[in-house]
């Protein structure tokens, strides 16, 4: 007889499982999800480009300072891409300059001209802080 009870028992065990599991699930009531898959709460503040801009500009002139050419142009790039969505959201002369130095610094950053790009991306870092 204790065969049969524990072949019973054992049979019985993934049954409780899979039932408590469910229990669980359908305990609490469930809501309805929001049309764009995040919660209201959750939502994210739109980011400011000019910040974000200045920050890679702050990184690519360490990089050119330390040599690093390449790093001026990655970090110019990624910075370029902050400056003109900045520059469509509110258009400003300094963003413009700002653009046009970030420009000079990757071209002269991929020549290999660390000095020349760095001094490019300071001039867009000055007029990326007179916005």
């Amino acid at each position: 007889m204790s065969r049969m009870y524990k072949a019973a028992l054992l049979a019985a065990i993934p049954a409780f499982l899979v039932g408590s599991a469910a229990y669980a699930q359908g305990a609490a009531p469930k809501q309805a999800a929001p049309a764009s898959g995040m919660a209201p709460a959750a939502k994210a503040a739109p980011m400011d480009h000019t910040a974000e801009a200045v920050k890679h500009t702050q990184v690519a002139i360490k990089e050119g300072t330390g040599g690093n050419a390449k790093g001026v142009a990655d970090h110019a790039q990624m910075a370029l891409t902050h400056a003109e969505a900045a520059e469509k959201e509110k258009a400003s002369p300094h963003t413009e300059a700002a653009i046009k130095s970030l420009k000079d610094a990757i071209e002269h950053g991929k020549m290999g001209h660390a000095d020349i790009a760095t001094k490019a991306a300071q001039t867009a870092l000055e007029h990326l802080q007179m916005k």
